[in-house]
């Protein structure tokens, strides 16, 4: 008798209560050093690179830009995938690779293939394009705005590059940090063409002659005998209106300066930029983290060294942080602490309503905390972070971490109510529940084992959440085990009747009504086997057919807070125009109540590569100060930002989980791919018209902007050749009128700045001003018009910007989802749609970023619940040596999984990954009631050779009130996760619902099902001569069990 799995801790009490104390220290010391994060490290290794080109058209871009940098990109192994988007001057490449490849050498292959293209690059390119390890499609972690009352916008952005920008991102797990509305401090020389005709000098002729005006190179030392000198000069003009003074060239003798052909002015590098914060001109800091950088760690740092960077700042300069994306993840991580430990508290209640005395309630809870201290031990140890899955799993686990604990005491107590004293009750009743223990645990671990072999995004996932749960189960299992019985021994006391207080009685006569109430309706189902039979085979259809039309998910939307958008206008829209369409947009947004800041830029570079797009960072005020979630401030924004003419806004809410490298408009994408263009510029326009009918969609965009107004100039090269005038030198005399050319750079200690040269502002935004400019002709000195030998016009439309995809010119359609529609039907939608206009072959279709990976998990999900099945099955197999009572013991799922469908329906979730883990965790659960009662029917067939008829409906009765017990355990520890509404609660609440659901459905049916079942598959080995079979296996597995007391 003494001689089982937790006789010698019985024997040791010192000893095992040592360990459990090491148990909880561990966790302790763990805990706070746990990293805190909303979702485990599910980023791909994603690096963005950026090349810049001031004036060159996207087509160039394009071409000369794009194409040569992803030809090499696409030759580095583990790039799983390449996009970019070229602009007006600005290439933006976003480089994708495989999960598993590290990010440090992606980046060194990346910075190798960029040295590799550098010969194919235009040679006038200011700098090599640059790469940042940073995903463009992530939400920024931080947005602080950087304004001023009294400073000029180019010395406030000079302050907020130098002094913040530079220094935050050189912090550990900061990915990027990009310039809203950029200011960058240069000097800027504009020209007027008709005095240069006037001097007969050329605009090449003032670009040459200002780009050796400064210079910064070595001029060596002088080195005497006894003294050194080192060489400096004024070889360098940091000042406008020293520039003014700057000759270039000699006319009659006298000297021609900048200020008698034009002016030179401190400006910005690009004038073509702005930035609003909160509807105040300004600039702000976007920072974005490291693919797999935690943020609050990331976050923490930045705020830690803000105070010194401030008071590095001159006084007029106001530094606010206006969206820190910590606080949602701080406040969803409290939430589900708290929910965590309202969970303990239901579960203890529930512990005490069952058993009702002092210590019978103390030692089953006393697993709860030493079973999740261990786990944040093992957490710790595992490199795992405090998330909402790990946390979610964590106070999942509080509802049957209990239950080993519960069916161990259970069964000690009711043979010391039998008169046995504790001691010999803790030996026999541990000795015969220890087996039981073990099946439930490992065929509930079981359970998570094709969760642990998944690949992809999904399985990175959701592997935290099954180790931890896996962890936690066998830590619980270690101590129901070890420590349950050990103080069974020693504190459990019988009482006779009489030695019971009212409230024992009252609930004790309560129980007993339960138990005769359930007697009598199991003897009237097992006269009635058939009909049950048919009720769980009805059970088993109706799963079926509600997993089939219930709306699929992928994850669910989340409220973080923060909302992303992009403005869009006519693609013939001046940057002036643009500028009032941008302020009208923002005026109305800032006047929304749930809103507490916005911040809003224009121009090409950073995300965006046109100069008709703009970006928006809205924050809204925290969730208990609101009146409505993310998606109402969104709904109600949209017909108020509809009003204003000519520009529209797409606003998509940030999500944690957010795949892919492409920044869309909105939150979903299907992208078109040919490699014959005209093709796809045909049919990509017709797509979106379909798609724009669909019901399921809302704000359906395009990132197709083919409109764009464009003045063609058509050289008669024959008539150009007479002057001597080449395209080279036709082209780079229109660059240096109105390209924002970069002709010279000059330097101080802290950066770099471009000197800018232009014709005259006010020339520039003119058709006919290509009239006044004129070519010196080479061949015989003479002031040649354009019109001499090239004509235009501006009849043409030419793309605003290009996008590729793998190499292959994309064009990718954007869409938000209709209130009420799931990703599944949107997705089936779309699909239908595409086969409806009969697109050709040659125009390939696929969904993306989030798009893509639901569709990956609809083929995963069902095959990894079959698998779950499956593997439960040969565990049980293992553990009974038997084929059938495994089948038995499934036979509790059905009414569990239609369980959880049905209230996922009825509550209007969706079937996400989410719900999915809900309904692997009920397999776990649920079949532990069967398990309880297979393991005593065959014990009550074996020991007290009973028929299976008499020994199931002994064992049914026998286990009725640990049954109800560890379900209503586990449904209470769903509860909170049911009814949570704080942040981050639309995450954890499929959980909850399908956990509830299933549950209360499962316990209702499988009560009355097993038993019928059992003694149906009993009489199936039988007829199919199985019956020497099993009964020699339950001899086998009888003796060893035996043989291990």
């Amino acid at each position: 008798m003494n001689s089982n799995l937790s006789a010698i801790f019985i024997r040791y009490p010192i000893g095992t209560s040592l360990i459990m104390v090491g148990l909880l220290f561990i966790g302790l010391v763990a805990y706070p050093n746990l990293p805190v994060a909303p979702l485990p490290k599910v980023d791909f290794p994603t690096i963005q690179v950026t090349a810049q080109l001031p004036g060159a058209s996207p087509e160039t871009m394009a071409s000369s830009v794009a194409q040569p940098l992803e030809r090499q990109f696409a030759q580095i192994p583990g790039v799983a995938q390449t996009t970019s988007s070229s602009g007006l001057g600005v290439t933006l490449i976003t480089v994708q690779f495989d999960l598993d490849r590290n990010i440090d050498a992606a980046a060194n292959d990346i910075q190798s293939a960029i040295n590799a293209a550098a010969g194919q690059l235009p040679r006038d390119l200011p700098s090599p394009p640059t790469y940042r390890k940073v995903n463009p499609a992530d939400s920024p972690i931080l947005i602080i705005s950087v304004t001023s009352d009294t400073m000029p916008l180019t010395e406030l952005d000079d302050n907020a590059d130098i002094k913040l920008a530079q220094q935050i991102s050189q912090l550990a797990g900061v990915g990027q940090v990009t310039i809203g509305g950029e200011q960058k401090p240069a000097i800027r020389v504009q020209i007027d063409p008709a005095k240069l005709v006037a001097k007969n000098l050329s605009l090449e002729d003032v670009r040459a002659q200002l780009g050796v005006t400064t210079v910064n190179t070595p001029k060596g030392i002088i080195d005497g005998d006894r003294r050194s000198f080192t060489i400096y000069s004024n070889d360098q003009l940091t000042v406008a209106k020293d520039w003014n003074d700057v000759i270039i060239a000699y006319r009659n003798g006298a000297p021609l300066r900048v200020r008698d052909i034009g002016q030179a002015v401190a400006g910005p590098e690009d004038a073509k930029k702005a930035a609003w914060a909160s509807g105040k001109r300004g600039v702000f800091l976007i920072v974005f983290k490291q693919p797999g950088a935690n943020v609050i760690d990331t976050v923490d740092r930045i705020k830690e060294q803000l105070p010194r960077l401030r008071a590095a700042l001159p006084p007029s300069v106001h530094v606010d942080i206006m969206s820190d994306r910590t606080l949602t993840i701080r406040a969803s991580v409290d939430d589900v602490q708290f929910t965590l430990l309202l969970t303990i508290g239901l579960v203890v209640a529930v512990i005490f309503l069952f058993l009702r005395t002092f210590w019978a309630t103390v030692i089953p809870s006393v697993t709860v905390p030493l079973s999740l201290l261990g786990t944040l031990g093992l957490m710790y140890v595992m490199g795992y972070s405090l998330d909402n899955i790990s946390l979610m799993a964590l106070t999942i686990s509080v509802g049957f971490v209990v239950d080993d604990a519960i069916v161990m005491l259970e069964n000690i107590v009711r043979h010391v109510e039998d008169g046995m004293r504790p001691m010999e009750a803790a030996y026999k009743g541990a000795g015969e529940i220890a087996f039981t223990i073990l099946s439930i645990s490992i065929s509930l671990v079981a359970v998570f084992i094709p969760l642990l072999l998944l690949g992809g995004i999904i399985g990175r996932l959701f592997r935290e959440f099954a180790v931890t749960v896996s962890m936690c189960i066998a830590v619980s299992a270690f101590v129901a085990l070890t420590l349950t019985p050990m103080m069974a021994s020693r504190f459990l006391r019988h009482e006779t009747a009489g030695g019971h207080g009212r409230f024992y009685q009252a609930t004790e006569r309560m129980f007993d009504a339960m138990l005769r109430g359930y007697e009598r309706a199991l003897d009237a189902v097992l006269r009635h086997e058939f009909a049950v039979l048919c009720i769980f085979l009805g059970t088993l259809a109706v799963t079926g057919y509600l997993f089939a039309i219930i709306p699929k998910g992928f994850f669910p939307q989340q409220d973080t807070g923060l909302i992303t958008g992009i403005s869009e206008a006519g693609q013939d829209i001046s940057f002036a125009d643009m500028m009032r369409r941008q302020e009208a947009l923002g005026e109305i947004i800032g006047r929304d109540p749930a809103v507490a800041s916005y911040a809003m830029a224009l121009g090409a570079g950073g995300s965006t590569t046109t100069l008709n797009n703009g970006r928006f960072f809205i924050t809204l005020k925290p969730k208990s100060e609101r009146d409505a979630s993310v998606f109402q401030v969104i709904a109600r924004l949209r017909p108020q930002l509809e009003k204003v003419e000519g520009a529209r806004l797409f606003m998509q809410a940030s999500q944690d989980v957010n795949i892919g490298g492409r920044l869309a408009r909105t939150q979903f994408q299907y992208t078109l791919q040919d490699a014959n263009i005209d093709e796809l510029n045909t049919w990509a326009p017709r797509v979106l018209d379909k798609l724009k009918t669909i019901p399921e969609l809302r704000d359906v965009a395009t990132d197709q902007q083919m409109s764009g107004t464009s003045l063609t100039l058509t050289i008669d090269r024959d008539q150009a050749s007479r002057y001597g005038l080449t395209p080279q030198l036709i082209d780079d005399t229109l660059y240096d009128a109105f390209g924002q050319r970069q002709v010279a750079q000059y330097f101080t200690q802290q950066n770099s700045y471009h000197v800018v040269m232009e014709i005259l502002p006010d020339l520039q935004g003119r058709v006919d001003t290509l009239d006044k400019i004129y070519i010196k002709s080479p061949t015989t000195g003479q002031q040649v018009p354009f019109a001499a030998f090239a004509r235009w016009t501006t009849r043409l439309t030419k793309p605003l910007s290009i996008s590729h995809q793998g190499q292959f010119p994309a064009v990718t359609i954007s869409f938000n989802l209709a209130q009420g529609a799931s990703l599944g039907t949107a997705t089936a939608a779309i699909q239908q749609a595409i086969r409806e206009i009969q697109m050709p072959a040659t125009v390939v279709g696929t969904f993306q970023g989030n798009a893509q990976a639901f569709q990956d998990s609809l083929r995963t999900v069902p095959m990894l619940i079959a698998a779950a099945l499956f593997v439960v099955y040969l565990i049980l197999g293992v553990l009974y040596e038997s084929y059938i009572h495994p089948l038995t013991i499934l036979s509790t799922l059905p009414s569990a999984g239609a369980g959880a469908i049905a209230t996922l329906m009825l509550f209007g979730f969706d079937f996400s990954l989410v719900a999915m883990i809900g309904v692997i965790l009920l397999i776990g659960i649920v079949k532990k009631n069967g398990i309880m009662m297979v393991d005593f029917a065959i014990t009550a067939e074996r020991d007290h050779h009973l028929s299976p008829e008499e020994a199931i409906r002994h064992a049914a009765l026998l286990r009725f009130r640990p049954i109800m017990m560890t379900t209503m355990a586990a449904l209470l520890g769903a509860v909170p996760l049911m009814l949570g509404a704080g942040t981050g609660a639309e995450i954890r609440q499929p959980l909850g619902y399908a956990m509830v659901g299933g549950l209360i459905v499962s316990q209702a049916l499988t009560l009355f099902t097993t038993p019928v079942i059992y003694i149906y598959l009993d009489r199936f080995a039988s007829y199919l001569g199985g019956t020497s079979v099993e009964e020699s296996a339950r001899e086998e597995a009888a003796e060893r069990q035996t043989v291990a007391r």
